[in-house]
């Protein structure tokens, strides 16, 4: 047994203690997440200068800002930054997480964690509070092997990345930048070089409300909205059509889609619906970008082949907008991955990630190169029954650690297989 996956097992339980501690913290995005930010700065404080660095209100001005259904206050939350001592000599490297997690009205247990067959339960053991107890381990092993590195390293915590990346965006809008970012979500420990990107739209028509007594004289906005609902799935199996082959993502069935869902008519039960809202997703490949599919949207209501449809609609983008990215699989980082991924034991797979997070904003606004990798499976988020198992946040770890190694570099440590 190597010496980084000797240390990477003994310091396991206390990374499982401080993933527990996590969970139990209820840092629901936008909201709370302070709590578990002081927590993490704790934790972080023993392995080099830590900062907690605010978010400037400004940073609603942003283009890629995403708003919230509530408005959202950055006076008492901030990100978490922490650099790892170096020489300063080498390619400087970020490690990015978020401590946000969604609600979980329908799961009473969901902050209370426990342990079951080797797996840590509880909301945000996978998305994303099993990462930072990743790169807690990581730096424990770092610390235990005094391994000293040439290049800078940049562990980050960050807000609202459930919103859509808010907190990531401020820190590279406020300078905190790397020569590779590596963004920890649930990748089942393959290499993501590419993610999809998603936009949430928002669709609205409005019609003309008479008495169902009259409803031949009125306007129905629901029926004209299932005209443009109708027109929308024509779009999806364009989008489909369009992203087939597109290099990282060839193995999946959908990576595209488009999802309606949320919906409200106004009106009454014996009324002709005079106004309809409707919201909903639309998931998409590299192969286009973010301004690309709007525009695509916007035609796709303008031209459903119905003339009122076309004159009283609107249609509009205030929320989630996150862009799709893709580096080279050949690029220096990736292939730093791969041989740690094959260092740790493991057979590396590189691929396309298909669910949106802060890794677009790394590489699109703070062209950086930017991959997404991390223990845990993507299905388990958000649902009732999150979880992590312990074995591949070891395993994780192990992996960081090579890549760290070998990407920032390091005075005298010589990894071993």
């Amino acid at each position: 047994m190597n010496q980084v996956k000797a240390a990477a097992e003994k310091f396991l339980p206390e990374a499982q203690r401080f993933l527990l501690e996590l969970i139990s913290h209820p840092s629901i995005s936008g909201t709370g997440e302070q709590p578990v930010q002081e927590l993490v700065a704790e934790r972080l404080a023993p392995f080099g200068q830590v900062e907690k660095v605010a978010v400037p209100e400004s940073i609603k001005q942003d283009p890629e800002y995403t708003f919230a259904s509530a408005e959202l206050d950055y006076r008492f939350r901030r990100n978490v930054v922490l650099h790892y001592p170096s020489t300063g000599e080498g390619r400087s490297l970020i490690l990015n997480s978020h401590s946000d997690v969604v609600d979980a009205p329908d799961w009473p247990e969901a902050f209370t964690p426990r342990v079951k067959n080797s797996f840590v339960y509880g909301r945000g053991a996978c998305d994303a509070k099993g990462h930072l107890a990743t790169i807690y381990l990581t730096l424990l092993v770092l610390q235990h092997l005094k391994i000293k590195l040439k290049g800078p390293l940049q562990v980050q915590s960050v807000i609202e990345e459930e919103v859509g990346g808010n907190g990531s965006l401020a820190l590279i809008r406020q300078g905190y930048t790397a020569d590779a970012a590596l963004v920890l979500e649930s990748t089942e420990l393959k290499i993501m070089a590419a993610n999809r990107g998603a936009v949430w739209f928002t669709f609205e028509v409005e019609g003309r409300s008479v008495h169902m007594g009259k409803s031949y004289e009125g306007v129905n906005a629901i029926e004209k909205t299932c005209v443009f609902m109708k027109a929308m799935r024509q779009y999806e199996q364009r989008l489909i059509a369009e992203s087939r082959q597109v290099p990282l993502f060839e193995k999946y069935t959908q990576p595209v889609q488009v999802n309606f869902g949320t919906i409200m008519g106004e009106g009454w039960p014996s009324m002709v619906c005079g106004k309809v809202r409707l919201e909903g997703g639309v998931g998409f490949l590299p192969n286009k970008t973010l301004p690309q599919v709007k525009k695509e949207i916007e035609e796709v209501a303008r031209n459903c082949g119905d003339d009122w449809v076309a004159k009283h609609h609107r249609v509009s983008f205030n929320k989630l907008h996150n862009d799709a990215y893709a580096i080279s699989p050949n690029h220096p980082i990736v292939k730093t991955m791969e041989q740690a991924v094959r260092t740790a034991g493991l057979v590396p797979e590189v691929s396309g990630f298909i669910v949106s997070c802060d890794a677009r904003l790394f590489n699109r606004v703070g062209n950086m190169p930017t991959v997404v990798f991390g223990p845990g499976t993507i299905s388990d988020a958000h649902s009732s029954s999150e979880k992590i198992e312990l074995k591949q946040i070891s395993l994780a770890a192990e992996v960081l650690v090579h890549t760290i190694c070998a990407w920032c570099g390091t005075e005298s440590f010589r990894q071993t297989s």
